[in-house]
């Protein structure tokens, strides 16, 4: 089952589930008898509008809790847990936007139509007829991927022994999805050991072609824990690639308990790159981007306007200093910042910021000691090519520098870049040397593993404290 027909199916089952859900609770609450009573037929036309009301509802809320992601690799019971999570709290929306009623004194109401007991009743309908909807899916997908149907095309990378014994396991554990086309020789002396049981793609230099060519969508990987360069480079490699990563995990990082950092699925893989946010959070960070942008830009404003007259009179050239920089997935854009520099600061090409920088202006030594020279970037926050929070966006110039030099450079490009850092909130200083930029790089690494809307908020309030204490590197 592709990837769209597997949304698809989620859809129209969720739409039966949903619609069938209510129709059943609708009957159950008014002509089973067992609650209101009511004379007459069901109002079946009206029943279905409420219902495909509710369907909306119901599907934003999937969306919103990541429902619509694919799950068909990870274990079943967590899918189960999360429908029954969602539509609970759907279900206390539902309770207080619908069922509630508050002039109805409690003394007079029967227990058997208090909100709650309803509440209940329609949980356990729209609960049970979701998950079994979600069952049936899940179980065709499953049967298809037995049948060598949908499997995502995938290649092994490391030592031939370790790699062979993973293909033998996933080929006979088709449910996973994997369809192993080869390997790629991670080490030379793997030579004597390629006795056509597995076929050999390429090596190890050759990987990114080997990709291209066989329209690879996962890579497997069975290097020991122990070759620490070559597993770093090999993710450096990948990480700008449309690609799945996983680890084979050795005796030693199960034995150490280094597996469980990753999720892992019903198989002994470890996922490098899983989804960075939750779609809960992932929304409600970018709502927070935009209402906090739209609220500085316009309170603002009268601040603004004297900061761009600061910027006039105090230097010639423009007021609004804009630049192209690299965004998320590695799509440029042009950056907005008041211009702190002389208008010549550059032309002898791109340089690193120093310490008491003497291209700064004398006014732009105190918007860089405050941050308010970043303020036009609430603009790129409010368009989508930044967020309030993430790593600083670099010039092209540097990315295709520094990939080169330092190992998984470009997992940063994995997110939308940010006006503030948890390295700018913790250091507070610009890059100097290539020392500055390998420490950023582990607060960047350190903050996309740890993202969350909790330390969004964290690393806010902390950039607002160093700007109110006036102490930014000028």
């Amino acid at each position: 089952m592709s990837r769209r027909k597997e949304l698809i199916s989620l859809l129209v089952g969720d739409l039966i589930a949903i619609m069938g859900s209510y129709v059943l609770f609708y009957w159950l609450r008014f002509y089973s008898g067992w609650f209101i009573v009511r004379q007459g037929s069901i109002h079946l036309p009206l029943v279905l509008q409420s219902a495909f009301v509710l369907y909306a509802f119901w599907l934003l809320a999937f969306l919103f809790f990541g429902l619509y992601r694919s799950w068909y690799v990870r274990p079943m019971f967590d899918e189960i847990v999360t429908v029954l999570k969602t539509t609970a709290a759907g279900t206390l929306a539902f309770m207080l936007v619908v069922l509630w009623d508050p002039l109805t004194p409690k003394d007079t109401l029967p227990i058997r139509n208090d909100p709650r007991v309803l509440g209940l009743l329609y949980f356990v309908c729209v609960s049970t007829m979701t998950v079994t909807v979600r069952l049936i899916v899940r179980y065709a997908q499953r049967r298809l991927l037995e049948s060598g149907i949908g499997l995502r095309p995938a290649i092994v990378v490391g030592e031939y022994r370790r790699s062979l014994q993973l293909a033998h396991n996933l080929t006979r554990a088709k449910r996973l999805g994997y369809d192993v086309l080869g390997y790629v020789q991670a080490v030379t002396a793997d030579d004597t050991h390629t006795n056509g049981q597995l076929r050999l793609l390429g090596h190890y230099d050759e990987i990114e072609r080997v990709i291209e060519t066989h329209k690879v969508r996962e890579v497997l990987i069975t290097l020991n824990s122990g070759e620490h360069d070559r597993l770093l480079d090999l993710l450096g490699r990948l990480s700008g690639m449309n690609v799945g990563l996983k680890i084979l995990p050795d005796l030693y990082d199960i034995i150490s308990g280094q597996a469980r950092t990753r999720e892992i699925y019903g198989f002994p893989l470890i996922d490098v790159n899983p989804e960075i946010m939750r779609p809960w959070e992932e929304v409600t960070k970018r709502v927070m981007d935009i209402t906090i942008s739209a609220i500085i830009i316009v309170i603002g404003l009268p601040v603004w306007i004297l900061i761009a007259l600061g910027v006039k009179l105090s230097s010639p050239g423009p007021v609004i200093y804009h630049q192209e920089r690299v965004g998320k997935n590695g799509v440029p854009f042009q950056i907005f910042k008041f211009r702190s520099m002389s208008t010549d600061a550059e032309k002898g090409g791109p340089q690193w910021a120093q310490k008491n920088d003497p291209r700064v202006t004398p006014f732009g030594r105190f918007l860089r000691k405050t941050h308010l020279d970043e303020v036009p970037q609430f603009w790129n926050v409010l368009i989508g090519n930044m967020s309030l929070v993430g790593p600083r966006p670099e010039r092209s110039y540097f990315v295709e520098t520094l990939q080169k030099e330092i190992p998984y450079y470009r997992r940063r490009l994995r997110v939308r870049p940010g006006i503030t850092s948890l390295y700018q909130a913790t250091m507070d200083k610009y890059d100097e040397t290539m020392d500055d930029v390998r420490n950023k790089l582990k607060y960047d690494l350190m903050y996309i593993e740890s993202m969350s809307f909790r330390l969004d908020l964290k690393i806010l309030l902390r950039t607002a404290y160093v700007m109110l204490r006036g102490s930014g590197q000028a």
